[in-house]
């Protein structure tokens, strides 16, 4: 039967079950939809001949919550959720957010911090011997010991802190269901050691073959620079082809081992588990509350790969997705991009055909396949390898076809695009179409910085690629007739970023009269490399010291600099500029970037700046119509401008 799976009792007496298999909790609401992961997981096993039941989101205060099902036969299955819960509950300031887009109606508070652990010791509290299975991207990048940016501290592997049995690391669809075959044929939990992508503990690191031991818990605790050696040996062993398993000692004499990653999914296998019956939506019970905002941005989105070998500093994907391309075939998007048009809400625009990274379409070389990725070199970072295939043209061939499907009107490309991959491809025609079809007037990149030191730090191409791209994106537009922008992502405060790299961005945005109106904090998430170095203060990679600002207030000033025409900013940019000694960027000429405190001062009547005779001019039509300066006037026309704009939206409102 195609529907929801279990969320109560009812539920499943109403499928003729009797217990369930796996109880899944999670820390989103129950989303059936192949860009939610416990969707995906539960899906699958559901397709593997496995009763599984969704208690979303239960009250960690009370241990009979996660009692809805009864005792499973099989064990728990324990996800936080799409985001790490405190990402999703805080910003990099820390702050608490206001908004939790994957809970009804936006409430914040329906899950609690490191839920992972706290699910699993609300679990253990009353099912001390039943399996306990944790997985997601939660679990998947804290599955050793790693650094909390939110505490400030190390933290053991989630493995221990929640008393699970097992990680499923990575996407998980091969582990979870040669974990339930396993459970289910008998073996005890504490036996299943040799499932690729899982970690287990275990006293006897001995019986491990092949495995490289790594600094001990208590090491990492004495010494910051023994866990960079530890995380750069990780980083290497991510691969399902070429890595090792991994020992990692703990005080009481438990080892924390992880396995090798699984095999990437074949395009036979991506297409199989995206054409699995999911609902497309999230489950009717939630229509009271105001549904779930997180489906928003996905429901007429289509995912067409997974992967990425971009090799962001600051980015997870190495070690949660892997760095090897997985693609669908065109057939399986098509006939997805079928259920979307069917979809009585769909407006004929499909949102977003991509991934990670949206033009990757295909492993960055043939040696990927048969011997990994290489562990001493990036594909593209510092300059594209010899060996990387570049090649749009299967990517170009799914779009067109897209584009041709009755009641599309438009096919939109809204995730990430790698700008340095687009710049080695010398056949021009995928950008020229990216342009002419797939962009809303705005196409959104991610150059980060523009100081090369910093983009050295950040794992990016240097500047000189950002600006080809951006000259040869404006020619494609002229030629097109089209007035499209590009609008980039900015970082501040990434390590390896001082006021003196702060201030070179500032003046290439005061020189290309941009203004972001968003900026990003470096966010130190788990398992990244950036995090690494702004916990260590050196780059794991070779061991050299990096600067990384750790001070609020250096870090507020960085990012202030970014936004320096906002009259907020004033004082930081102004103490910016006087501690970096860049206080020639202050005053009136073209090239400052902010006017001096008091143009009053008897010292500034003796500056360089003379004060310009005001001349007189003529006489507007309004003001001659009006009587009233052109400045007033003006005025008043915004003013009615606002509110009739307020009136607009107030009618659809009502409309809605």
């Amino acid at each position: 039967m195609k529907d929801y799976l279990p969320i109560c009792r009812e539920d499943m007496q109403k499928r003729g079950w009797d217990q369930v298999d796996f109880t899944f909790v999670i820390g989103d609401a129950y989303v059936d939809h192949p860009s939610f992961g416990p969707a995906i997981i539960s899906r699958v096993l559901e397709d593997a001949g496995y009763r599984v039941g969704i208690i979303a989101q239960p009250d960690w205060k009370n241990p009979e919550s996660i009692d809805v099902f009864g005792e499973p036969r099989l064990g728990f299955l324990i996800c936080a959720g799409n985001m790490d819960s405190m990402v999703n509950h805080y910003s990099v300031s820390k702050k608490r957010r206001s908004r939790d887009y994957f809970t009804p109606g936006g409430v914040m508070g329906k899950r609690p911090d490191h839920a992972t652990v706290v699910y699993g010791n609300l679990i253990r509290r009353t099912y001390r011997h039943k399996p306990v299975i944790i997985g997601g991207i939660e679990a998947s990048l804290r599955r050793m010991a790693h650094y909390d940016y939110w505490d400030d501290c190390m933290k053991r592997s989630v493995l221990l802190d929640s008393q699970a049995d097992l990680i499923s690391y990575g996407m998980g669809e091969k582990s979870i269901v040669e974990i339930a075959d396993a459970l289910s044929s008998g073996i005890p939990v504490e036996d299943i050691t040799f499932i690729k992508g899982t970690v287990y503990k275990t006293r006897r690191p001995d019986r491990v073959c092949d495995a490289l031991t790594l600094p001990s818990y208590d090491e990492l605790l004495a010494d910051k620079l023994n866990y960079a050696r530890s995380f750069y040996i990780q980083y290497c062993n991510t691969d399902a082809f070429s890595g090792k398993c991994l020992i990692e000692p703990y005080p009481d004499g438990v080892c924390v081992v992880q396995n090798p990653m699984s095999p990437p999914l074949t395009t036979e296998e991506m297409d199989h588990v995206y054409a699995l019956p999911y609902m497309r939506s999230y489950h009717p019970c939630y229509e009271k509350d105001g549904g779930i905002d997180a489906i928003k941005e996905v429901k007429f989105s289509l995912i067409s790969n997974r992967g990425c070998y971009g090799g962001c500093n600051f980015c997870a994907l190495t070690f949660h997705q892997g760095r090897i391309i997985q693609v669908r075939s065109h057939e399986s998007i098509i006939e997805e991009a079928r259920q979307i048009i069917a979809d009585p809400d769909f407006k004929g625009y499909i949102h977003d055909v991509g991934g990670p990274t949206a033009n990757f379409r295909k492993p960055a070389c043939q040696k990927q396949l048969k011997r990994g990725v290489c562990t001493n070199r990036q594909c593209l970072f510092p300059k594209p390898c010899p060996n990387l295939e570049v090649d749009h043209s299967d990517y170009l061939s799914l779009l067109r076809k897209l584009r041709e499907l009755p009641g599309v009107k438009k096919v939109f490309i809204r995730s990430g695009i790698r700008f340095d991959y687009i710049m080695a491809d010398p056949d021009e025609t995928f950008f020229r179409e990216m342009c002419a079809h797939h962009i809303s007037g705005q196409l959104k990149v991610a150059p980060e910085h523009i100081s090369d030191a910093v983009l050295k730090t950040l794992g990016k191409p240097e500047n000189s690629v950002y600006r080809a791209f951006c000259k040869k994106y404006a020619a494609i537009n002229k030629k097109l007739g089209k007035p499209q922008y590009l609008v980039p992502y900015l970082m501040s405060s990434h390590p390896g970023s001082t006021l003196k790299e702060a201030i070179e961005l500032a003046e290439y945005l005061r020189d290309n009269h941009l203004s972001p109106e968003q900026v990003q904090d470096f966010y130190p998430t788990p398992s990244t490399i950036s995090t690494c170095m702004y916990y260590t203060g050196v780059d794991p990679r070779t061991m050299k010291p990096v600067f990384v600002e750790h001070n609020p207030h250096g870090k507020a000033m960085q990012r202030a600099l970014i936004q320096y025409k906002n009259p907020n900013n004033y004082e930081l940019v102004h103490e910016a500029l006087e501690l970096a000694h860049r206080t020639d960027l202050i005053g009136f000429e073209k090239k400052c970037l902010i006017k001096p405190r008091n143009t009053k001062d008897p010292a500034f009547r003796k500056t360089e700046y003379p004060k310009e005779k005001k001349q007189k001019r003529p006489a507007t039509q309004a003001e001659i119509k009006y009587g009233i300066s052109f400045e007033k006037y003006d005025s008043i026309q915004q003013d009615a401008r606002k509110q009739a704009d307020k009136r607009s939206a107030q009618r659809r409102k009502n409309k809605r």
